[in-house]
């Protein structure tokens, strides 16, 4: 095959979906200039900020969520998805497409049995180390199948890592720092706790934090909270405690994560494929809240990092503004602890699964 690759990269909804998929595209880039990369989203997702953002074209096609349990609305559901297929495969066919890579998420599948129809070759990245069902279906007839985490039950499964951004695997924490606790609006030399539900925020870490805020700063802590774009309101505002010069400052959302982990100390997470993977790529300890629903792929991506001793791991209903203390309070304040617990991080997940995607997936749409 000769001339310009075009690819089209789907996967939508929330950062976990965007953010390996922003990482494998600038890789692409790299490995050929010319390449062209046509994003397929849904209006409902991030991906119609961010991926503008990153410089990426980006399609819309109609989502179409399918229901975990028996509802009237599922009787709705093929006529919806074969119309998201028939709009896919439009795009498909105006940029020609060599292959499809797709991450996942309701975008996904339409685009996957898009390709199907038209017999593009499809390579397959699955985030979470328990698949999702767009990329269990099309674990069946991808050319490859890429997954974040050894061990995922996915068919023809390669362990290659999850795609992050140079940003991320380029990061130097310590050298960092200071210019990013300044850009952040902090002083001083503090301990600093980054605490994030991810890109939609998480009422128990959010409700947890409030209660737990005064003694934080009491005990000379500085917070960044990231609480989720329609979480915060008029009355977050940032408060600094009189004795200790501690401050608690709340955001709806974090553009350059790598700034918010350069300053950090230790974080208190969701443990989504991204945010497990990225702390573990650049040295820092998580206290790791999973989301307690879907298919229980949260507390699976962190199991590896906290059998490591790089986290910890604390179930959503235990999580209150007592036990966020309990757990984060001693690692604060011993040195030696955090410096162990980024030290493990060190080397437990692959060092640039962008590149290597990129050159698989650019292999298979030049039919190598």
């Amino acid at each position: 095959m000769t001339g310009t690759v075009s690819l089209v990269l789907a996967g939508g909804g929330t950062a976990g979906h965007t953010s390996p998929l922003i990482a494998t595209a600038e890789r692409l880039r790299e490995a050929d200039a010319g390449v062209r990369l046509t994003v397929v989203g849904t209006p409902k997702g991030l991906e119609s900020r961010v991926i503008p953002a990153a410089g990426l074209e980006l399609r819309m096609i109609p989502p179409v969520p399918l229901p975990r349990k028996p509802t009237p609305e599922l009787l709705a559901v093929p006529g919806r998805l074969w119309g998201a297929v028939r709009q896919a495969r439009a795009i498909l066919d105006d940029v020609a497409a060599d292959a499809v890579v797709g991450f996942g998420g309701y975008v996904s599948l339409p685009v996957y049995l898009a390709a199907a129809l038209r017999r593009t070759p499809v390579v397959i990245h699955e985030q979470n180390a328990v698949p999702g069902l767009a990329n269990k279906v099309a674990a069946r007839f991808a050319a490859i199948t890429a997954v974040s985490f050894p061990g995922t039950p996915l068919p023809g499964a390669r362990h290659v890592g999850l795609p992050v951004r140079a940003a991320i695997t380029e990061l130097d924490r310590a050298s960092a720092r200071a210019e990013a606790r300044t850009s952040l609006g902090f002083t001083g030399d503090r301990p600093l706790l980054l605490v994030s539900g991810g890109s939609q925020g998480a009422v128990a870490i959010n409700t947890a934090v409030t209660g737990a805020r005064e003694r934080l700063l009491a005990a000379g802590v500085d917070v960044l909270h990231v609480l989720g774009p329609k979480n915060i309101t008029d009355a977050h505002t940032a408060v600094t405690d009189p004795g200790t010069g501690a401050t608690y400052r709340p955001v709806g959302y974090v553009d350059a994560m790598e700034t918010a982990y350069a300053a950090a100390d230790l974080m208190v997470g969701r443990s989504g494929a991204g945010t497990v993977v990225e702390t573990a790529t650049v040295g820092l300890p998580v206290v790791f809240v999973p989301l307690p629903h879907g298919n229980g792929e949260q507390a699976r991506n962190a199991t590896f990092l906290v059998e490591g001793g790089a986290g910890v791991l604390v179930p959503n209903a235990e999580f209150d503004a007592d036990r966020l203390l309990a757990e984060v309070l001693p690692i604060l304040t011993d040195p030696a602890r955090l410096a162990a617990m980024a030290d493990a991080c060190r080397g437990l997940v692959p060092a640039d699964a962008a590149s290597d995607l990129a050159r698989l997936v650019l292999d298979v749409a030049r039919g190598r």
